[in-house]
C-alpha cells in the first residue's frame, strides 16, 4: 500500500511547473459538476502570505470559508487532471469513502475510493486551512493460489510439492512463531495473516524463486514479502533455534556414541563435521574476503560466498552450526572462529571425538582420514571408516541445500541479514528431520565443496599415536569391512 500526498502547500519549485494547477484538487460541497466548477474555495493560512494571493488571484478564487462548528456530510472531489468526479461522505474521522464515477467513452462506471482528509477542524466540522488530501492507492493483487494451498483439502502431496514440508510440520511452526508474528489489524487495512506470513517465508527459503514471483504467488508487494521474510526468519532463530540446536547432554552424547560406533565401529564418536558453502552477490566492501577462488577454477565463473559449518547426529540432525564466515576462508580457518573449537580448547567434550574431512586437522579432539600418498592397508581401512562417518554430514548439508534450495542459488539478501536466513534453514532443517519429514527424489543431487588440506595437517603428536592406535584396533577386530581385503 502506497501512501501518498496529492497536495501539500506550494512552493516556488511548484509555481514555475504549469502542470502544477492541473494537479489540485478541490472540495466542495455540491454534488454537481457544474457547480463544482464555478465555485472555488480559497487557500487560507494562519498567516498572510503573498504567495497565497498569487495564486488566488491566478485562479480567480473567491473568498468563502465554512464556520468550525459545521458538520460537513457529502461532498463532491473533482479531479481537473484525469476529468473525474468522486462523490464522498465525511465521516467523523477524517476519512472519506465512497465511489467515483469515471466516465469512459460515454460510459459511466464506478470504483470505490478511500481517501484520508488532513484539516485543522475540530470535532465532525472541517475547516479549511490549509487542505491536505492523502490518497491511499492499493495495487489489486490475487493471492488465489495461497488460498488454495492454505484450504483444508488441498491435497499433502501438492502441499509439500510446494513448501517442502507437510501440512502437520507447517502447522507446527505456525503455532510456534504465532505469538511473535502476530500483528493487529489497523484503521486502513488487515494484517496479512500468521499462516501467510510463514507460508511467504517458507515458500522463499524452499523454492529459492526471485521476490517478484513471492509477489505474484501470494497477492502482497515485494516489498513486503521481502520484509516478511526477514522478520520470520528472525522470529525462527530467536525462538527455535536455540531449543532446537543443542549441543547434547551426557545421556544424549552416550546414544549418539553408540549408534556411530555401530555404523564404524569408532568408539567415542560424538559427530561429524562438515563445511559448505553458499553462494553470494559480489558485497560491496570487502570483495577480496569472499572471493571463493577454488570454486571460481572450478566452474570457471568468479564466485562470492558464505560459509556454513555444522556437526550432526547420526540422523543428520544438527548440534554445532558455526555461520557467516567469509568464503575465502579455509575449512580449518573457519574452525578456529567456532565456538565449538572454544568449547573443545577448555576441555569440555571429555574424550570425545568429532570426525572431519581432509580439509581439517588432526586435533585431540578431531580424527581425519590419512591423507599422505602410499598408505597402508591398515590406513585405508581407517579412512574407509572415516569417510562412513563424514557421509552422514555431508548427506545432511545435502538435504539442508536441497529442501531449502535459496542456499543453492546467489541471494538477493544483504550481507549483514544472511546469518538470520541461514540460521532459520539450519533450524528447519532440524525440525524437518525430527519430524520424519521425507526429501523429494528429484529434489536430490551431488553435493559438492572442494577441500584444501591444511598447512599444518597434525596439531598434535598425541592425536597421531591415539589415531594410529584406532586404525589399528579396527583392522583386527574385523571392522575395518575395506574392498582390498
Amino acid at each position: 500500500m502506497e501512501i501518498t500526498s496529492s497536495f501539500s502547500f506550494p512552493s516556488q519549485e511548484d509555481f514555475n511547473s504549469l502542470n502544477f494547477f492541473q494537479e489540485l484538487d478541490f472540495l466542495s460541497p455540491s454534488s454537481d459538476h457544474h457547480q463544482s466548477m464555478s465555485k472555488k474555495i480559497k487557500i487560507n493560512d494562519f498567516d498572510h502570505n503573498p504567495v497565497e494571493e498569487i495564486l488566488n488571484k491566478f485562479l480567480g478564487v473567491e473568498n468563502e470559508t465554512h464556520p468550525e462548528s459545521k458538520s460537513v456530510e457529502n461532498h463532491t472531489l473533482f479531479d481537473f487532471k484525469n476529468q473525474k468526479k468522486v462523490d464522498f461522505e465525511m465521516k467523523d474521522h477524517g476519512v472519506l469513502s465512497g465511489t467515483k464515477r469515471v466516465r469512459e467513452n460515454d460510459n459511466e462506471k464506478e470504483e470505490d475510493v478511500v481517501e484520508v482528509i488532513s484539516g485543522s477542524g475540530s470535532g465532525s466540522g472541517f475547516s479549511q486551512q490549509p487542505l491536505q488530501q492523502r490518497r491511499l492507492w492499493v495495487k489489486n493483487r490475487s493471492n488465489a493460489w495461497w488460498e488454495q494451498c492454505n484450504r483444508p483439502d488441498f491435497p499433502e502431496e501438492e502441499f509439500k510439492k510446494a513448501f517442502h514440508m507437510g501440512k502437520a510440520t507447517f502447522d507446527f511452526i505456525c503455532s510456534e512463531l504465532e505469538s511473535v508474528v502476530t500483528k493487529k489489524d489497523t484503521m486502513l487495512r488487515m494484517a496479512i495473516p500468521v499462516r501467510q506470513r510463514v507460508a511467504v517465508c517458507i515458500w522463499r527459503l524452499a523454492t529459492g524463486e526471485p521476490l517478484r514471483e513471492v509477489s505474484r504467488r501470494f497477492g502482497l508487494g515485494i516489498s513486503t514479502c521481502h520484509k516478511l521474510v526477514l522478520e520470520v526468519c528472525t522470529a525462527i532463530r530467536g525462538v527455535l533455534m536455540a531449543k532446537l540446536i543443542q549441543w547434547p547432554d551426557d545421556i544424549k552424547m552416550e546414544e549418539i556414541k553408540q549408534e556411530f560406533e555401530i555404523l564404524s565401529g569408532i568408539q567415542n564418536v560424538g559427530g561429524s563435521m562438515y563445511t559448505t558453502h553458499v553462494p553470494i552477490i559480489a558485497p560491496k566492501e570487502s570483495v577480496a574476503s569472499y572471493f571463493n577462488k577454488r570454486h571460481t577454477e572450478r566452474n570457471q565463473k568468479t564466485s562470492y560466498s558464505v560459509t556454513v559449518q555444522g556437526v550432526v547426529d547420526p540422523k543428520g540432525i544438527f548440534t554445532d552450526v558455526c555461520i557467516g564466515w567469509p568464503g575465502s576462508m579455509t575449512d580449518d580457518q573457519v574452525l578456529e572462529k567456532s565456538i565449538l573449537y572454544e568449547r573443545a580448547n577448555r576441555g569440555n567434550l571429555n574424550g570425545t571425538y568429532i570426525v572431519g574431512s581432509s580439509g581439517f586437522p588432526l586435533t585431540d579432539w578431531i580424527l581425519v582420514p590419512f591423507t599422505h600418498q602410499n598408505v597402508t592397508w591398515t590406513q585405508h581401512a581407517f579412512n574407509e571408516k572415516v569417510n562412513d562417518v563424514q557421509k552422514v554430514a555431508k548427506e545432511a548439508f545435502m538435504r539442508l541445500k536441497a529442501r531449502w534450495s535459496c542456499l543453492k542459488k546467489r541471494t538477493e539478501v544483504k550481507l549483514q541479514d544472511l546469518p538470520v536466513v541461514l540460521g532459520a534453514c539450519c533450524t528447519l532443517h532440524n525440525i524437518c528431520e525430527m519430524r520424519g519429514e521425507e526429501l523429494r527424489q528429484e529434489l536430490r543431487f551431488d553435493l559438492v565443496d572442494d577441500e584444501m588440506v591444511p598447512e599444518i595437517v597434525v596439531r598434535s603428536m598425541n592425536a597421531m599415536k591415539v589415531r594410529d592406535q584406532i586404525a589399528h584396533k579396527l583392522l583386527h577386530h574385523n571392522h575395518s569391512g575395506t574392498s582390498i581385503l
